[in-house]
């Protein structure tokens, strides 16, 4: 299943990092991911697109857990048929 993760993540060193290894470590291939800044706080927007078999609140709870993670909300998000590989 894919899912989209619309994160906030507070201006820190390794934020990124942190985020992008939690989802690994939790079973959540990292297929794209775009950001931009989200206002005069220095807080940062980000769009996270996974592939992962379990469940997406799992991800959704232990990505709280990051200290850099101020909020997340994950969408499922269809996958084309041309995009599935056998």
């Amino acid at each position: 299943m894919r899912y989209r993760l619309d994160l906030v993540l507070k201006p820190a060193e390794g934020a990124l990092t942190r985020v992008i290894g939690m989802a690994e470590r939790r079973g959540f291939t990292p297929q794209s991911i775009n950001g931009e800044p989200a206002g005069e706080d220095g807080r940062w927007r980000l769009q996270l697109v996974v592939d992962g078999q379990r469940p997406a609140e799992t991800l959704r709870l232990q990505m709280l857990k990051v200290y850099d993670c101020v909020s997340v909300e994950i969408t499922a998000v269809e996958v084309a048929p041309a995009e599935v590989v056998s």
